[in-house]
């Protein structure tokens, strides 16, 4: 007998995002060396935020956040903040329940490079490695870089002002070398 379409949707959900994630999903281990490190970071947490004004991003939420950013190579802080509006597994890693709103771009930008300039970040990420390694969970076996980022890199030593075309091709002065890339892709 074929089932009917339910077009009414449920005003309560009674399955949590803990019980949607699969019990042997990779993010899970992640999420354990994550909340390690931050019971060690957490008096510095309170130290570097104001007692007083409005309550901001907490940094728990924000570094789970940048990490799921490197992880699934997600390229911009406007599709990070798409993704996290609708996929139950970000929200779930993130800290965010189902109903939590997601914060505008630019405020998360702002904070975020707030916290990583500070050596808060470079000490918990340190402390997530330090971990994954004490686990085998890190290998140097296998590297993998996002070519559209090293084109993106690459592609500014060559951009030019347009009225820079009567400009000779002799390095200036504070200008790095220029140098013929054909050369090394043969």
């Amino acid at each position: 007998m074929r089932g009917s379409e339910n077009r009414q949707e449920s005003l309560f959900s009674y399955v949590s995002p803990e019980q949607r994630i699969p019990a042997n999903h990779p993010l899970r281990e992640i999420r354990k060396m994550v909340d390690i490190a931050f019971e060690q970071l957490h008096v510095r947490f309170s130290d570097l935020y104001s007692h007083t004004g409005r309550p901001s991003i907490p940094p728990e939420h924000l570094l789970r956040a940048s990490l799921l950013q490197v992880f699934y190579t997600i390229r911009s802080e406007r599709l990070l903040m798409e993704q996290l509006d609708y996929n139950m597994l970000y929200r779930w890693f993130v800290g965010l329940s189902i109903d939590d709103p997601v914060w505008d771009h630019s405020v998360f930008s702002k904070n975020r490079d707030r916290l990583l300039n500070t050596d808060i970040a470079s000490v918990f990420f340190g402390s997530v490695r330090d971990q994954a390694k004490k686990k085998g969970l890190i290998s140097d076996e296998h590297f993998t870089v996002d070519g559209t980022l090293l084109a993106a890199c690459s592609s500014m030593k060559s951009f030019r002002p347009k009225d820079d075309n009567d400009r000779n091709d002799d390095d200036g002065p504070g200008r790095n070398p220029n140098i013929d890339f054909r050369f090394y892709n043969q």
